[in-house]
């Protein structure tokens, strides 16, 4: 048996730093070890996936040495370089002082992680501990070198390491142990290629560093927001953009899979693919501060996935329109943090969810509204979504939440439902589209109607989760961010106020629903959830709409200070454990912290 020469221990949520190229992403922890990269997309099987096991199941450590039997020490101080995805860590050490700097720059051919060593004070010992471990910590890869560089093959894959410190091999894994003074620099980089070509090009660090540093910084020059939130917008901005597949224009909910909604629990999902919900919203973000480019990549991405079947509209796509996205489990994988099962796939792309239609036609509809050229197949497939709309709005759906539960009528998939035929209204008015306008007319009156009379509970002045329920849900808190209902309707501050009273933790975030704890419930799954962010996010932005601006600004910096040191959300919030929990970095909890921000800041609702 294996000797472990190397303790490591999967750090908490928000330990992470996130770097990527616009086609996957890795996640790099306070101690400078690699939990989790997939290769070559976000899809793919992990070559390190210690986040998800042990140091078993793969992992990169790059810092200051330290003794065997201990775990490596974290930085001291880490940041993203300016405005980038550049990230600088940095240890203070008994003989002096150490800075890593790990990047993946925007991709020309063979995906690269590049790590850039550089003495900062005195001199110091440094390891490089690099354990590949191929289809997600299952397989050893053969490792051997080849003219001077170091390749780890298995099947399809193969991962070649480059650098100019000498390295070598034990106990199935390629050390290297040199020392740093100041002003010297090493590198290492790890290139993936297909095993049937030939080697990847030899890297240039250094010139991809500088170019790297480059991207960004022109990037983040279009950003039309110059309010006084605009460190947290760029920051939310760079990770939305990081979470853009460039080559199709799909966007991925978040880069990972299984981090867990409840440490221990089984609320472990796979967000690696594009939902067209998270994907329509981050599409409006991106629009309203000034980004038109990712805007219509996306809306070309949209009209191919659903190009031919605008009837069997799915919920998510894979990044490049694929449709299949079978659901499975490793079992060789023991979880974050003993959170079990580990899937990958989600079988929720077969889940009928209405609401979906109301996100892509108002997605659709601000592209429109904003000036981005038009293009006739998008008008087309916002007909054919209505035509399917007009006859299936009034069946029960999954919901936004994806339950696995019974179908319900949810309130908020109605809502939506409305808001698709509302904006395809207006895009015939404008004259941009023809089709049956009084019709429509009449069936945005018929669900407003239905809406109103079945998903309102007079008694206690609030809609509630679906027709016939007494249960609440966050979702309701978009009915005045849609236009469904004005924001001093006496049912829309009713709904907000019941919400507050009843999904709120103690620091005053936000539930998405009751959940059940050992019983499954309406979701049809045992166990609980934290606070939902993007919820918690919702509730600052009625807050500011009905007039209690103090008190959704406050709602806002406190959602703020639960970021990262590196400005990173996941998806929800332990109120418990105060922590993190959920797949991280979470789209869906950067774009409404955009659009809160844009918000507060057009009513002047921000502190001095």
């Amino acid at each position: 048996m294996a000797v472990r020469l190397e303790m490591h221990v999967a750090g908490r949520i928000e330990d992470y730093a996130l770097i990527g190229d616009l086609q996957t992403a890795a996640l790099v922890c306070r101690d400078g070890t690699v939990d989790w990269l997939c290769l070559p997309r976000f899809d793919s099987q992990a070559i390190f996936a210690g986040l998800l096991g042990t140091e078993e199941h793969g992992f990169w450590r790059l810092g200051p040495a330290f003794a065997p039997g201990t775990q490596p020490p974290d930085a001291d101080r880490r940041t993203y370089r300016g405005d980038s995805l550049i990230l600088e860590s940095e240890w203070d050490t008994p003989r002096g002082s150490v800075r890593v700097t790990d990047f993946m720059g925007p991709r020309e051919e063979a995906p690269q992680l590049i790590r850039i060593v550089e003495g900062l004070s005195g001199r110091v010992p440094m390891r490089s501990s690099l354990r590949m471990r191929f289809s997600y910590g299952r397989i050893t890869p053969w490792v051997h070198r080849v003219d001077e560089r170091t390749v780890a093959v298995s099947g399809p894959d193969s991962v070649w390491l480059d650098t100019d410190a000498e390295t070598y091999g034990k106990d199935l894994t390629t050390y290297s142990d040199f020392t740093v003074g100041p002003g010297d620099k090493v590198y290492f980089v790890i290139s993936w290629q297909a095993s049937h070509l030939g080697p990847p090009a030899l890297p240039t660090p250094y010139e991809s560093l500088a170019a790297t540093e480059e991207f960004w910084q022109e990037w983040v020059e279009q950003c039309t927001y110059h309010g006084p939130y605009r460190e947290a917008v760029i920051r939310s901005l760079i990770t939305l953009k990081a979470l853009t597949y460039a080559p199709t224009g799909g966007i991925v909910a978040a880069p990972t899979t299984s981090l867990p909604e409840e440490i221990g629990g089984v609320r472990n999902w796979d967000y690696r693919f594009t939902w067209l919900r998270d994907a329509a919203i981050t599409l409006s973000s991106l629009l309203r501060t000034g980004y038109r480019d990712e805007a219509r990549a996306w809306r070309e991405w949209l009209l191919r996935a659903v190009g031919g079947d605008p009837e069997n509209l799915q919920i998510m796509y894979g990044i490049a329109g694929e449709r299949e996205l079978g659901e499975s489990e490793l079992d060789w994988l023991p979880g974050y943090e003993g959170s079990t099962p580990v899937r990958v796939g989600n079988g929720a792309a077969g889940q009928l969810q209405l609401d979906v239609y109301g996100e892509v036609t108002e997605a659709l509809h601000l592209a429109h509204m904003t000036g981005l050229a038009r293009n006739d197949y998008a008008s087309l497939l916002q007909l054919k979504l209505i035509q399917y709309l007009e006859h299936h709005w009034s069946e029960p759906d999954e919901g936004i939440w994806e339950v696995r539960g019974p179908r319900r009528h949810f309130v908020h998939s109605k809502v939506m439902a409305w808001v698709a035929v509302d904006r395809t209204i207006k895009l015939i008015e404008s004259g941009d589209a023809d089709g049956p306008l009084e019709r429509w007319k009449e069936l945005r009156d018929d669900i407003h109607r239905d809406v109103c009379e079945k998903g309102y509970d007079p008694e206690r002045n609030t809609f509630t989760q679906s027709y016939g329920s007494r249960e609440l849900d966050a979702s309701l808190l978009l009915i005045p961010q849609m236009g469904f209902l004005p924001p001093d309707d006496k049912r829309v501050i009713g709904t907000i106020e019941a919400i507050q009273r009843e999904l709120s933790t103690k620091d005053g975030f936000i539930l998405r629903y009751p959940t059940s704890g050992d019983d499954a419930g309406v979701d049809g799954l045992a166990g609980d959830e934290g606070a939902f962010l993007a919820c918690s996010f919702w509730m600052a932005d009625d807050l500011a709409m009905i007039g209690r601006v103090d008190e959704a600004r406050k709602l806002f910096e406190r959602l703020l200070s639960l970021r990262n040191d590196l400005g990173l959300l996941a998806e929800e919030w332990d109120p418990v454990r105060g922590r993190q929990v959920g797949n991280f970095p979470q789209a869906f909890s950067h774009v409404p912290l955009i659009d809160t921000a844009l918000r507060l800041t057009a009513s002047g609702a921000y502190g001095g």
